[in-house]
């Protein structure tokens, strides 16, 4: 693997535990791996990069999407609706996927945020229509072509509109057919390897689209086999409503009773904690992934973000569906989220930096990645830099630990590294033609939603 050198960087933004910010230092990369760090290193290296003007930062970790939402943002008709009449009126296309449609809303979903300094991307796939085949394999194969550092799910639904969930028959399975495809994928592609490139999680959609024996048994399948668990929860209030008639407990409770809290969980959203629940997340080290685009878009609510660190909850930075941002940047993520709590909760809001550690080393927790999310020796060498010279960026060069927050980034980066390899450079991907991926993406995407 060849070894890359970063020389005089401006300014490295390490996300470590001592929140160093490192002025005039050379970072140099091996094998994957950040081999050194320090003011003129005597190493050399088969790529070296004139860092004098670049800053550079750990690479962002997105802990919740559903890239097949790509082919399905910006449609008319679900503007302007909340979840779940969003959910059943999208169910009608989303039961028309295939494996053709899932390559290439990976390789686009994926793609943009590379360009936009994600690193780590963890899917959650739920929608597995009968006779689609091997969908979490495209998807791999797919993240393999860019170069992603790519968590996948086996997500799952057994509970369709007869049985008083929201989507179609044709995308809904039985317990025993995920328990056992579930293992499988585990089986096939599952690394828990120091520098992993692939992983996978069990997620269950959501409380209102599985029922309690796939819950149960997804939690019991995940601890043998030493994977994660991830599910929708506490997002709306509907959600809420849903657990309170048929199980007479709230969310948070009735995920309990099930065996779902601990640090190997992790939930999306999170908005509709009560107090003593957000004590409870923290006391079991589960986590939320936080997505504020999504849920201003789709009007869920705030999630208690100042309050869960307050706390010690482990929380993330996440993007979402496509179809509920209409947009796969963790980097627009940052600074919305940066700007929502500063309106909702002004002094007792994260500041900049911290929402870079929360999309960093926050969200490699939520992974449970030890190796990812901060710039130190002996870590994976996934890192983005940016050209400080930049004109958007004049007057915000006096505290680039929070820039990317406060002043936001409204390109591209300037180049993406994963596992020490370029993967995005002058703002464009390196290992697909972009122009070819973004053509047929777009005639696939066209025909797809025209049979819908």
């Amino acid at each position: 693997m060849p070894s890359l050198l970063i020389k005089n960087l401006a300014a490295l933004v390490t996300c470590d535990d001592g929140d160093r910010v490192l002025n005039n230092t050379d970072l140099y990369c091996e094998n994957g791996v950040i081999h050194a760090i320090g003011p003129a290193l005597p190493q050399s290296a088969d790529k070296t990069i004139d860092g004098s003007h670049l800053w550079c930062y750990p690479g962002l970790v997105n802990t919740h999407h559903h890239l097949y939402q790509v082919f399905s943002r910006n449609l008319p008709q679900v503007q302007n609706l909340e979840l779940f009449d969003w959910l059943t009126t999208l169910y009608e296309i989303w039961k028309g996927l295939d494996g053709e449609i899932i390559r290439l809303s990976t390789l686009t979903g994926c793609g943009e945020l590379l360009k936009h300094g994600c690193t780590t991307v963890f899917d959650h796939h739920y929608v597995f229509p009968n006779r689609a085949g091997d969908l979490t394999g495209v998807q791999f194969a797919a993240a393999a072509e860019l170069g992603v550092r790519f968590h996948a799910s086996r997500g799952s639904m057994d509970l369709s509109k007869k049985d008083g969930g929201l989507p179609p028959d044709s995308v809904v399975q039985t317990v025993d057919e995920i328990m056992k495809d579930s293992a499988r994928c585990v089986e096939t592609y599952h690394d828990a390897s120091f520098g992993s490139m692939r992983q996978v999680a069990l997620a269950p959609c959501s409380p209102f689209s599985v029922s309690s024996e796939l819950l149960r048994q997804s939690a019991i399948l995940a601890r043998q086999y030493g994977v994660r668990l991830h599910t929708h929860l506490a997002e709306t209030k509907d959600e809420e409503r849903f657990t309170l008639e048929k199980f007479h407990m709230r969310p948070l409770e009735y995920m309990a009773s099930l065996g779902w809290m601990g640090p190997d969980v992790w939930f999306a959203h999170g908005i509709h904690f009560n107090e003593e629940e957000l004590r409870e997340l923290a006391r079991t080290s589960t986590g939320v992934a936080h997505c504020p685009i999504s849920n201003m878009k789709l009007s869920s609510g705030v999630a208690q973000v100042p309050e869960m660190l307050k706390l010690g909850v482990p929380v993330g930075l996440a993007v979402d569906g496509s179809a509920s941002n209409d947009g796969s940047s963790l980097m627009e993520e940052l600074r919305v989220a940066y700007l929502l709590h500063r309106l909702r909760s002004s002094a007792a809001a994260p500041s900049g930096y911290d929402m870079l550690k929360i999309a960093t080393c926050g969200s490699a927790r939520l992974l449970g990645r030890t190796d990812i999310g901060s710039l130190e020796i002996g870590k994976c060498a996934d890192f983005f830099l940016v050209d400080s010279r930049r004109l958007e960026l004049v007057g915000g060069e006096y505290d680039p630990a929070s820039v990317l927050a406060t002043v936001g980034l409204r390109g591209p980066v300037d180049t993406t590294v994963i596992n020490g390899k370029i993967v995005v450079q002058d703002g464009r991907l390196v290992t697909v033609d972009e122009d070819a991926v973004a053509a047929e993406a777009r005639q696939v995407c066209r025909n797809y939603l025209a049979e819908a």
